[in-house]
């Protein structure tokens, strides 16, 4: 299972909705959502800013939280952006990847 992170940005008609249903339920859809899809949502937090919403969740793959993304994107409500986490762990796996770059004029 892998971990991420999914921003989101209300319109004004998604904002009207929340309004209307409160956010107590909001969660529970979208728990119920990753729950679905074989994941686990260990939080989520709503905020001020160019962000409205953060999710913080378990999800099977890459292409589960792809999926989620685009459909809650095309859904015309909320504007998503998905962050892939990485553990401490996984960065030292990423450190010991050899890469042969060179910069730009260099």
């Amino acid at each position: 299972m892998s971990k991420y992170m999914f921003r989101a940005s209300y319109t004004s008609a998604g904002a009207k909705g929340l309004l209307k249903d409160g956010g107590t339920a909001r969660a529970k859809i979208i728990d119920h959502l990753v729950q679905e899809l074989g994941g686990e949502m260990e939080s989520m937090y709503w905020g001020f800013g160019s962000d409205d919403v953060f999710i913080i969740c378990t999800l099977p793959d890459d292409k589960t939280a792809a999926a989620v993304s685009m459909t809650v994107s095309a859904s015309g409500a909320v504007a998503c952006t998905t962050v892939p986490l990485l553990t401490a762990a996984d960065v030292d796996e990423v450190a010991r990847v050899s890469v042969a770059y060179r910069p730009p004029g260099s």
